[in-house]
C-alpha cells in the first residue's frame, strides 16, 4: 500500500473507530461530538501501534479522542502566536528566526497538539503564497534560519515543498531551513517510498543546511519503518532533530523517558528538547505533569544516558520565550533560564519561581520577575 493509500483509508469518524475500539452506540455518540469539534485522523500505520487491549494504551492516548477534550480552561494560544504574525501564514517571534505555517493538515491528529484552533480545519493562518513569505524573509537580514512547520510540513505536495525549498535556499542570510514533521512517526512511507521528495531533499541540502524536527514520543514509535525513514533524510543529507513533549500517561517516568532518548539517538534522530506540553483547553487537564515531577523524570532519563542523550534540555515554549527549566534549588526554589526570548533584555536571563506541587506552567508576565 502506497503512503497516499494509507492516507486515504486513514481513521476519520467514530463509526470508523467503533468497531477497532469496540464502542457501544452511546460510546460510538459521544466520540463523534469530539470528532466534529476536534478532527480525528489515524493512518493504519499509526493505528497498528495501539494495544487496543489496553484501556491505558499510551500509543492511543495520543492518537485516540477523549470527552476530556471539552474541558474548559486553558487557551488556544499558549505561545503568543496571534501577536508575532507579521503576514498571513508568517511568525516572526524571535530576532533569527521565521515560522512558516504551511498547510493545516496532518497524517495524525495529536490530541496533545497545541494548535488544536486550526489544525484539521481552520486555513485563516496559513502562509498561501511562499514567494511573499520569502521576501518579508529577505527583507529581514537578521533572519537566520526558517521554521517551516503547520499541521505538518511534509504533508504538502513535493512541488510546494520545492517552492519553499528553491526561495529559501537563495536567501544568502539564511543558514538553514527547519521542516517540522511528525511524518517519520505517523506515516514513514511517505518519506522512504518517495524517490521525488527524497531527490529534491538531497538537491537542496547542497545549497542550504536542512533540517527535519520531528516529534517521537514513546519508544513504541521508534519501528523499523521510522528508523528507515530517519535514515532516508541522513543519506540524502538532512540532519534530524527530535523534539519530544512530556505527556502524562505516555512517557511520564524515567525508564519511558531514558529509553525514548536512547532510542532516538540509536537511530540517529538526536533529541535536543523535551517540552512542557502547554496549557492547551482540552489538553491541559489530561496531558500536562506539573513541572516539579517534570524536572525529577527528564533528570531520570538523563542520567540513563550517555553522549548526545544528556545534551537535551527541558524547556517551555512561554509567550515570553523559550525557557529552559533548569533544576530544584535547596532553598526550595526552581531555577528557570531564557534559552531563547521574544525580548532582548530577557536574553539568557535566569530567575527562580517557587513552585506548588500542582503548578504545570508559568504566569504569561511571570509575576514581574
Amino acid at each position: 500500500m502506497s503512503w497516499q493509500d494509507e492516507l486515504k483509508k486513514g481513521i476519520r469518524t467514530a463509526e470508523q473507530l467503533a468497531p477497532v475500539l469496540g464502542l457501544t452506540p452511546e460510546e460510538t455518540a459521544r466520540y463523534a461530538e469530539v470528532i466534529e469539534r476536534f478532527p480525528m485522523m489515524i493512518t493504519p500505520y499509526y493505528l497498528s501501534l495501539v494495544d487496543t487491549s489496553d484501556p491505558n494504551d499510551p500509543i492511543a492516548r495520543m492518537c485516540i479522542p477523549s470527552i476530556s477534550e471539552f474541558d474548559p480552561g486553558g487557551s488556544f494560544d499558549t505561545s503568543g502566536e496571534a501577536s508575532n504574525t507579521k503576514m498571513e501564514g508568517l511568525q516572526h517571534k524571535y530576532q533569527q528566526t521565521a515560522l512558516l505555517l504551511s498547510t493545516n493538515q496532518c497524517a495524525m491528529y495529536c490530541r496533545h497538539c497545541f494548535r488544536k484552533r486550526m489544525v484539521g480545519f481552520s486555513e485563516e493562518e496559513l502562509n498561501k503564497r511562499a514567494d511573499e513569505a520569502a521576501e518579508y524573509v529577505k527583507a529581514h537580514p537578521e533572519i537566520s534560519n526558517v521554521l517551516v512547520s503547520g499541521g505538518d510540513s511534509f504533508m504538502n505536495p513535493n512541488h510546494i515543498l520545492e517552492r519553499y525549498l528553491r526561495e529559501l535556499t537563495a536567501i544568502e542570510h539564511v543558514d538553514f531551513i527547519r521542516f517540522g514533521s511528525r511524518i517519520p512517526v505517523t506515516l514513514p512511507e511517505r518519506i522512504y517510498d518517495d524517490a521525488e521528495f527524497l531527490d529534491m531533499f538531497e538537491k537542496y541540502s547542497q545549497k542550504k543546511a536542512l533540517y527535519l524536527v520531528t516529534q517521537f514520543n514513546h519508544p513504541r514509535e521508534l519501528t523499523e519503518e521510522a528508523a528507515k525513514a530517519v535514515r532516508a533524510m541522513i543519506d540524502r543529507g538532512v540532519q534530524v532533530r527530535n523534539q519530544t513533549v512530556l505527556l502524562r500517561g505516555v512517557n511520564d517516568n524515567g525508564e519511558t523517558l531514558g529509553a525514548l532518548l536512547s532510542g532516538l539517538t540509536r537511530i540517529g534522530a538526536c533529541p535536543y528538547y523535551i517540552f512542557q506540553c502547554r496549557p492547551v483547553t482540552g489538553v491541559h487537564g489530561r496531558f500536562q505533569v506539573p513541572l516539579l515531577e517534570g524536572i525529577r523524570i527528564v533528570d531520570a532519563a538523563k542520567s540513563r544516558q550517555n553522549g548526545f542523550g544528556k545534551s537535551v534540555r527541558y524547556a517551555m515554549s512561554h509567550p515570553l520565550g523559550n525557557i529552559e527549566i533548569v533544576c530544584e534549588l535547596e532553598n526550595g526554589e526552581t531555577l528557570f533560564k531564557f534559552h531563547q526570548s521574544k525580548y532582548e533584555e530577557n536574553s539568557a536571563r535566569v530567575f527562580t519561581r517557587k513552585l506548588t506541587l500542582d503548578d504545570t506552567w508559568l504566569d504569561d508576565d511571570l509575576n514581574g520577575f
